[in-house]
């Protein structure tokens, strides 16, 4: 098997994508509401889930919303998961869902 390449943030289909070579894109997804970005979806196939790839995929993407100032609402249940096991990540989060 092969490790996963680097992420890549896909800014024409607004996502952050990992690829295996022989595997079928990860990847989350978002969109924006305003000021704030909404992260909305993450996906890895069944076959490499329990790996980290949406762990990676998660930390991109937050430290990507960091570095564009970007205020966050984890709308997947995945990034909200990795945010409160992560709270260096808690300040990004939009209004009321800081804590």
């Amino acid at each position: 098997m092969s490790s996963p390449l680097p992420v890549v943030h896909n800014v024409s289909l607004r996502r952050f994508e990992d690829q295996t070579s022989d595997a079928p894109w990860s990847f989350l997804s978002y969109a924006f509401e305003g000021d704030c970005v909404v992260f909305d979806h993450t996906f890895v196939p069944d076959g490499l889930r329990g790996r980290g790839i949406a762990a990676k995929l998660a930390r991109a993407a937050l430290e990507e919303a960091r570095q564009r100032g970007w205020r966050v609402i984890p709308r997947c249940s995945y990034v909200a998961a990795f945010i409160n096991r992560h709270p260096e990540f808690a300040g990004l989060l939009f209004g009321e869902l800081q804590r």
